[in-house]
C-alpha cells in the first residue's frame, strides 16, 4: 500500500509518462524505500536527455508531499545550487553537512549525524572521490565516500540514493566513479539497489548538444575510442563551430546575452586555460590594472583560513562554504593594499561568491598565480613561501609555537587564485554554464584515449543553451 501510494506521487509530480525505463527506475526506488534492510542504499546512473533530473526533482516533490525527511547533498557550490533550483529544495555541499570544524587551526572531525528516518539524496555523484593520496587534507580521514557512508548510515534509519552519470569524468585519481559502483559500494555492507536511464527522449535528441554528447558516450560504452567523434552541427541551433577569427567578437556576443558568470570555456590543460583568460581581460572586457572590481576569479587550491567563523556549530545555512574549494568561483568588488612581501606579491579582495548567494569575503589573496602557467603554487614556491614567513617567527622559542603562528598568518593562508573565464573541465564538472565554449587544442587519431572521450563528454554536457566548438576540425 505505501510502494502504491509513492509511485502514484511520484509519477504525479513527474508530470508526464514516464518512459519504461523511467517506470523501472520508480520501481526500483520504491522497492529501495521499503527495503528493511538496517544499510539499504540505491544507485540511479543516467546520462544526459534521459529524464534523470526531472526523475530525480518528481522524487523530492513526492517524498515532501509524503512529509519524508530528505537532505540533499552535492560535492560542490555550484552543483549544490544547480540541484536546489531543480528539486525546490535546499541543498548543501556534502562538506558543509557531514564535517564540523575541530579546531580554529583548519582542521575537521566527521559530524554527528542527528538525523533519524531520513533519506539523503547526492547528485553529481560521479564527482565523490575516495582516493587521499593526492595532497594532504583536513578532514577526518580524507576518504570522502568512506566519510560520508560512515556519516549517513550513524543517522538512525538513514539511507542514502546516489545520482549521478558516470561517462562523466571520474574523480582524478581514479578509474571509474567509486560512488556509481555498485561492487565498490557492496565492500561497505550496502544492500545496493541501482538502476540506469540510457535512453535519450525524443525531444532531448532535437538538442545538438544532446544528440552530439550521446554520440560521445555511445562511443565509451561501446569502446570505440580509436578515431575523432565527428560532431554533428547542421540541423541543430544550439551548437556551432567557431573559427579562431571569430572567437573574439562570439565571446564578446556571449557575455553580453547572458553575462560572464553564465559563459565559460573549457581547455585541456591550466596553461591554456591561462592564455584564454589573459586574452578575454586584455581584448574584450578591457581591463587596464591586474586585478579590477568585477573581475571573474577561481580558487585553485583548496582554502579553510578565510572561513572559519563560517563553520560554527550547528549552523546549517548552506550559502556558506565550510571552505574554499578548488573551483569555486568568484566575483572581485574591491581591491585594497597590493604589497609584495617573502619574494611574493599580496593584495586585500573583498570578493562575492555567486555559487553561495553572493556570500561576501575579505581575504589576502596571492597575485603571483593569476597567470603562472602552474594550477597552483608549485612545490618549490610554497616552500618558499613558509620559510621566509617562519623566519618572521624565527624569536619564538618553541617550534609548535612558531608553526602555531604560520597557521594563523595571512599571508601563508592567502587564497590561490586565478582569472574565471576559462578553466579545465575537472574544474568546471559539476556546474552548468548557458554557453559553453570547448578549445580540445591539437588532437591527433592516436592522442585518443577512454579519458579523452570521458573529457569531451563532460565538457560537452555543461552547457545548457549554446555550445562553441573552438577551431574544431571539419571532416
Amino acid at each position: 500500500m505505501i510502494t502504491d501510494e509513492l509511485k502514484y506521487r511520484i509519477r504525479s509530480a513527474f508530470g508526464h509518462v514516464p518512459t519504461a525505463e523511467q517506470e523501472q527506475a520508480i520501481e526500483v526506488f520504491c522497492l529501495f524505500m521499503t527495503d528493511r534492510h538496517g544499510q539499504s542504499a540505491m544507485v540511479m546512473r543516467g546520462s544526459a536527455g534521459t529524464g534523470k533530473t526531472t526523475l530525480a526533482a518528481a522524487i523530492v516533490k513526492a517524498l515532501q508531499s509524503l512529509g519524508q525527511k530528505i537532505v540533499l547533498l552535492a560535492p560542490t557550490g555550484r552543483a549544490a545550487k544547480i540541484f536546489s533550483l531543480y528539486a525546490g529544495h535546499p541543498a548543501y555541499t556534502i562538506h558543509r553537512r557531514i564535517y564540523r570544524q575541530k579546531s580554529l587551526e583548519g582542521a575537521f572531525n566527521l559530524n554527528y549525524n542527528t538525523a533519524q528516518d531520513t533519506l539523503f539524496i547526492v547528485d553529481e555523484a560521479s564527482m565523490v572521490a575516495n582516493a587521499s593520496k593526492y595532497g594532504d587534507t583536513p578532514f577526518a580521514n580524507g576518504q570522502l565516500l568512506d566519510d560520508l557512508i560512515q556519516f549517513v548510515y550513524s543517522g538512525r534509519n538513514c539511507r542514502m540514493l546516489l545520482i549521478g552519470d558516470n561517462a562523466q569524468l571520474p574523480p582524478i585519481g581514479e578509474e571509474e566513479s567509486p560512488a556509481l559502483t555498485v561492487s565498490v559500494l557492496q565492500t561497505y555492507g550496502l544492500h545496493v539497489h541501482e538502476c540506469t536511464l540510457n535512453e535519450v527522449l525524443r525531444q532531448g535528441l532535437q538538442s545538438g548538444i544532446l544528440w552530439n554528447a550521446t554520440m560521445v558516450r555511445q562511443k565509451i560504452t561501446q569502446d570505440d575510442v580509436f578515431s575523432m567523434p565527428a560532431v554533428r552541427f547542421d540541423g541543430f541551433s544550439d551548437i556551432r563551430a567557431v573559427a579562431g577569427d571569430e572567437l573574439i567578437e562570439t565571446l564578446a556576443s556571449s557575455y553580453s546575452r547572458v553575462g560572464t558568470d553564465e559563459t565559460l570555456v573549457i581547455t585541456r590543460s591550466n596553461k591554456r586555460a591561462n592564455i584564454y583568460n589573459q586574452g578575454i581581460r586584455n581584448r574584450i572586457l578591457g581591463c587596464e590594472d591586474e586585478l579590477c572590481s568585477g573581475d571573474l576569479l577561481m580558487i585553485v587550491k583548496n582554502n579553510y583560513f578565510w572561513t572559519k567563523g563560517s563553520n560554527t556549530p550547528g549552523n546549517e545555512d548552506p550559502s556558506e562554504p565550510t571552505f574554499l574549494a578548488n573551483g569555486d568561483r568568484a566575483v572581485v568588488r574591491r581591491v585594497r593594499r597590493t604589497e609584495e612581501l617573502y619574494g611574493f606579491r599580496f593584495a586585500e579582495v573583498t570578493m562575492k561568491f555567486p555559487d553561495y548567494n553572493d556570500y561576501e569575503l575579505t581575504a589576502t589573496v596571492l597575485l603571483d598565480t593569476l597567470t603562472s602557467e602552474a594550477p597552483a603554487l608549485t612545490r618549490d614556491q610554497q616552500e618558499q613561501l613558509y620559510n621566509n614567513v617562519m623566519e618572521d617567527y624565527a624569536d619564538i622559542p618553541l617550534k609548535p609555537d612558531r608553526l602555531k603562528k604560520l597557521r594563523e598568518d595571512k599571508y601563508y593562508n592567502a587564497l590561490q587564485i586565478k582569472f574565471g573565464y576559462a578553466a579545465t573541465c575537472h574544474k568546471a564538472q559539476g556546474g552548468q554554464w548557458a554557453h559553453v565554449y570547448v578549445d580540445q587544442g591539437y588532437m591527433t587519431d592516436d592522442m585518443l584515449t577512454t579519458d579523452y572521450f570521458h573529457w569531451l563528454y563532460t565538457a560537452f554536457t555543461r552547457a545548457t543553451e549554446q555550445l562553441y566548438l573552438v577551431n574544431w576540425p571539419t571532416f
